[in-house]
């Protein structure tokens, strides 16, 4: 953990939080006062949701025993106004990330797109004969014999129920899970849209505005 506190101490927080993972990665057994650190360090990269996670733990763990619980409190306290940002935001996700329209359906939620039940054939191989075209049936004499399937008229096959062999689906939009925007791994800074990014932003806040009714 030396390492770690020595970058923030030289203000090299996205080194001191690379550190800081690695011991978490390593599995071994982490030190007490470590949550607290590791929730300064989020705090100065912005990543408040994530600080108030390590914030909470560290003061589970060790209370106002903690050699930083004065520190931790004071912490707390300025968490405060960055989070209430990210509630009343609606360009970002809960955790404080920009929001981006889907690049593949452009905010709307659904989409052209290969149909996932053919998986883009057409067509779906029968139940009954499985896809062979005959069916077998044992006589009279208990000889078996083969007959064309009935199910599928000997063509092993069926057209597709979901999209009548059209190969395609009008479906919620597999990139976006039918959201119709995507969390980009920017920080948000709540503030307005340029002018030229205006419409693509009033576009996010309806898509925010839908998804919460």
């Amino acid at each position: 953990m030396n390492s770690a506190l020595t970058e923030m101490e030289k203000g090299d927080y996205q080194k001191a939080n690379t550190f800081f993972r690695q011991i978490i990665e390593s599995n071994q057994p982490i030190p007490p006062e470590m949550p607290y650190f590791f929730a300064e360090t989020l705090f100065q990269l912005e990543q408040y949701d994530n600080s108030q996670n390590f914030l909470s733990r560290y003061l589970q763990i060790n209370g106002f025993r903690g050699e930083n619980y004065q520190k931790a409190k004071d912490l707390e306290e300025r968490l405060k106004e960055p989070l209430k940002a990210i509630q009343a935001c609606d360009l970002c996700d809960r955790r404080g990330y920009r929001y981006a329209l889907c690049t593949t359906c452009e905010g709307e939620k659904k989409i052209s797109q290969p149909c996932n039940y053919c998986k883009g054939r057409g067509a779906v191989g029968c139940n009954r004969c499985f896809g062979k075209g005959l069916v077998t049936r044992r006589n009279i004499f208990n000889i078996v014999e083969y007959h064309e399937c009935g199910q599928c008229s000997g063509q092993g096959k069926h057209t597709c129920p979901q999209c009548e062999g059209s190969l395609e689906e009008v479906s919620d939009c597999r990139s976006c899970n039918g959201l119709g925007r995507m969390v980009e791994e920017n920080i948000c800074n709540h503030q307005a849209a340029p002018k030229h990014m205006s419409l693509v932003f009033q576009k996010l806040q309806s898509l925010h505005a839908n998804t919460n009714e």
